[in-house]
């Protein structure tokens, strides 16, 4: 029993994959859909985002997936300073769980 659902699980996965890929909304004729960002009305940071978001999704993934940690490191250290500047320390605390 479990082996046919395994099967099942893989033809509806991969249905979803590959299903999406012509969109049939505009009749025969449809194209592949192509998703960009606007940027007209952008500048500095954001242009630069959004333009390297409609060049290249793999370097903007890739760019994503490292720019997420460091930031919350980044805050995170921040926020040990202000935590510790006002008073609270969070390293010499007692545990009141039993």
């Amino acid at each position: 029993m479990k082996g046919i659902w395994t099967k099942i699980s893989v033809f509806v996965l991969m249905i979803c994959t590959l299903l999406p890929q012509a969109v049939m909304a505009a009749g025969e004729k449809a194209d592949l859909v192509v998703i960009v960002a606007d940027t007209r009305g952008l500048t500095g940071i954001l242009h630069a985002w959004g333009t390297l978001y409609n060049e290249s999704h793999l370097y903007f993934s890739l760019l994503t997936i490292v720019l997420i940690p460091v930031i919350g490191l980044l805050f995170g250290t921040i926020a040990d300073i202000v935590m510790k500047t006002i008073g609270i320390d969070l390293e010499h605390r007692e545990l009141s769980e039993h």
